[in-house]
């Protein structure tokens, strides 16, 4: 599916238009040439220039890679991972759960795919003073027996306000949200080490007053 889209992208300009702002990284089947993606990405969010990564649900980058810091602000989930219900497999352990816990195939194909995309957005994310923006690019994410199968530390950031968002009123809400969380928290105890108290200005003033016009005997005074 992603290399329909990206080659529709490609045909339609949009890659060339993408890449004019950001570098544009693709996951392959290629390891190798996943790993040297990876690595190019991670260093052209180092310099600034800023990148895409484009890749798939279910796979080694959405799985196993954190973004996390300036590696991932903004992730873009396009669709919902379904299974391929067509597998032996899978199709063994529907009728599994069906016969020995009653579990439907609607119900747990829902969940599993709600899980899943929980989990690949969730990549940007990694510790408590991290930020990123999740984008679920999909109408099918509107629906309230979607939402309530994803993660509560998700679904409580998916108000009213934020659902069925034309392009543009995402791209808005997306700049205020980055003008926001973008500043570097300021810490007052930190700090009141570097500024003067007004005791220690008036201290400072009298200090001035009274050693000018005369020679400087080598006296330091140190102020909190």
């Amino acid at each position: 599916y992603m290399d329909r889209i990206v080659s529709l992208w490609d045909r339609e300009g949009v890659l060339q238009q993408l890449s004019q702002h950001k570098l544009v990284f693709v996951e392959t089947t290629d390891v190798v040439e996943t790993t040297l993606a990876l690595d190019n990405y991670r260093r052209a969010c180092d310099c600034g220039r800023g990148a895409v990564f484009l890749s798939i649900a279910r796979g080694k980058v959405s799985e196993g890679i954190d973004f996390d810091r300036h590696y991932g602000r903004c992730v873009v989930m396009m669709g919902v991972p379904y299974q391929y219900t067509l597998s032996r497999v899978l199709r063994a352990r529907l009728e599994y759960l069906r016969e020995t816990f009653a579990i439907r195939e609607d119900d747990y194909l829902s969940f599993d795919a709600l899980r899943q995309a929980a989990q690949c957005v969730g990549r940007v994310i990694r510790s408590k003073n991290d930020y990123g923006l999740m984008v679920f690019a999909d109408c099918r994410y509107n629906r309230s027996d979607k939402r309530n199968k994803l993660p509560g530390w998700i679904s409580s950031q998916l108000r009213d306000a934020h659902l069925n968002l034309s392009v543009d009123m995402c791209s808005h809400v997306a700049r205020e949200y980055m003008k926001k969380l973008a500043t570097v928290p300021v810490d007052e105890m930190e700090m009141r080490k570097h500024l003067l108290s007004e005791s220690a200005l008036a201290q400072r003033g009298r200090l001035a007053s009274s050693s000018s016009g005369k020679e400087d005997d080598g006296t330091a005074v140190v102020l909190p």
